[in-house]
């Protein structure tokens, strides 16, 4: 950190105090002793980190939970037990006991003994609707542009390339700024249904970029996924970071020192399937309460109804519509619907308090000033989807390789905008992220604006039950969670025997999520057990 920065925020802490960072553009994680206090601050999105812990009278804080951990932390059983809900542990709790992240948008100050964590931003969409379709695709052009050259250092300028709407703009946006193609870089998989390296080659077409490819196999996770789990400060279950890691490597290897990432424009402008689920869902309360109660309900609800494929659908489109948000987006939480006394022993459930996740969940959806429930999607992604997840996964995975990076979505002009763009615009009828792709249409390639979302998804739970080194690593490594009394035996082994085969995809998932614990716990904390 230069000193200059020091001194503009120790002047800025002086005259506005815990405003300060309300006004701080971009990325930062800013921590300052002034006049016996401690004040820490990170950015909206926690693209950076800070974590803290009291120790006495003093607060000590680190970029990283671990780095404030010492021979006397104890694991956190609430937050193993929160990743496994989430994938991850959202802040403010870490994996370690009395250690804590600053959370997104969020400052903490320490004075006098006394520990205040609170927000200095809010969401608030206030929406403009009295510009033309025309004007506001010009702003955003030339928004996007912006964006992508602040984000830009002084090297060979590089971005990954899914072939999905936000990395082909980011990469078509590189050319224009730089006035010469971008370096892009795609990984691909042997998999059937996961492969999206064709929508690349279409990107790279379209915009001449210098492209690199590699494709990820199953000895490529078995070689990696210990270096990547326990490079983590705590645990981490987004499949997605092998991948991502090994498309950084290779622009680290071609001489790449900031990648840009195209994170941000589906939590941004409405780009992610569930918007469009959760419109439909909602329209069932405009139904007339009576025709709802009197005969929707009684009828879709009978056992008779359960006889029908029609109204075996509609039963289960009623059952969740009656459901409130976000209680809504947890109906199919995996290790919920795995069923918690069947997959977690006793001794671990006892020790936890299993509706703590979704008190929060609930607590974070209520606190965004929206008119709409759309808006309020958008907002609770921009907590648990892009800061405890996505931005952790390429920020973790460039870190590991040596790379800085840049999200030009996120940029706070891009973020402005969209808090007043019209919600229709990003979810016409159940057209998603409208705006966006029309504002491109001529820029993007047809193909890509009307392809499928998909991204690095990696095909672990097809290899799983094809390759026999990385099947080894899996199951020893989600036995290990029933040697520390985290996994019922029974539930693993007929995980890893018989469902697993039945359903590779979906039991693969809990799969990779116990087995990045276990493998984080063997680099962190091998002695950790449940067991008394």
């Amino acid at each position: 950190m230069s000193e200059g920065f020091c001194a503009a925020w120790r002047q800025a802490f002086l005259l506005f105090g815990t405003k300060a960072p309300e006004a701080v553009s971009g990325d930062f994680a800013i921590a300052l002793r002034e006049e016996g206090k401690t004040f820490l601050a990170i950015d909206r999105f926690a693209i950076r980190t800070l974590c803290y812990r009291q120790v006495g009278d003093q607060l000590h804080f680190a970029e990283r939970a671990d780095e404030l951990a010492d021979s006397t932390t104890e694991i956190d059983p609430q937050a193993i037990f929160d990743y496994l809900y989430s994938h991850a542990i959202p802040s403010p709790r870490t994996i370690f006991k009395g250690i804590y992240r600053v959370p997104p948008a969020h400052y903490v100050l320490f004075e006098n003994g006394r520990l205040t964590v609170t927000s200095y931003w809010i969401p608030q969409f206030e929406e403009n609707k009295h510009q033309s379709f025309e004007k506001l695709r010009d702003e955003f052009r030339h928004l996007l542009q912006q964006a992508t050259a602040r984000q830009l250092d002084d090297g060979k300028a590089g971005c990954f390339l899914s072939g999905g709407t936000d990395s082909s703009t980011v990469a078509g946006m590189i050319g224009l700024v730089r006035g010469t193609p971008a370096a892009t870089y795609s990984i691909g998989f042997e998999a059937e249904g996961y492969d999206e390296m064709a929508f690349a080659h279409i990107a790279v077409s379209q915009f001449k970029t210098e492209h690199h490819e590699y494709y990820v196999t199953p000895n490529d996770l078995v070689r990696s996924i210990p270096m990547v789990a326990t490079h983590y400060d705590q645990p981490f279950g987004n499949s997605s970071a092998l991948p991502a890691y090994y498309c950084a490597k290779m622009a680290k290897d071609n001489g790449i020192t900031r990648i840009l990432a195209g994170d941000g424009g589906d939590e941004l402008f409405g780009g992610n399937s569930r918007y469009a689920k959760s419109r439909v869902f909602d329209w069932y309360q405009h139904v007339p309460g009576l025709v709802r109660t009197g005969l929707m309900e009684p009828v879709l609800g009978s056992a008779m109804a359960g006889k029908f494929p029609l109204f075996r659908k509609g039963a289960s489109y009623v059952e969740q519509a009656c459901v409130p948000m976000p209680d809504r987006l947890q109906m199919y939480n995996l290790i919920i619907r795995l069923g918690l006394d069947q997959a977690l022993t006793g001794e671990f459930l006892s020790r936890v308090d299993t509706t703590a996740p979704l008190r929060q969940q609930q607590a974070i959806w209520a606190s965004a000033q929206a008119k709409n429930n759309t808006n309020r999607e958008l907002a609770y992604d921009w907590r648990y989807t892009l800061a405890e997840s996505d931005l952790p996964k390429v920020c973790g995975t460039t870190r590991l390789a040596d790379l800085e990076v840049g999200f030009p979505m996120l940029d706070d002009d891009l973020l402005a905008f969209s808090l007043q763009l019209p919600v229709d615009y990003k979810l016409k009828n159940l057209k998603l992220r409208w705006f966006f792709k029309e504002a491109l249409r001529g820029f993007l390639p047809d193909e890509i604006l009307t392809k499928k979302k998909q991204g690095f998804g990696l095909p672990f739970g097809v290899w799983v039950t094809r390759d026999e080194a990385l099947r080894k690593m899996a199951s020893e490594s989600v036995r290990g969670l029933v040697d520390r009394g985290i996994l019922r035996a029974d539930f693993v082994e007929a995980l890893l025997t018989k469902h697993l085969y039945e359903h590779p995809g979906y039991f693969g998932e809990m799969i990779w999520i116990s087995m990045m614990l276990e493998q984080w716990l063997r680099g962190h904390s091998s002695g950790f057990s449940m067991r008394s």
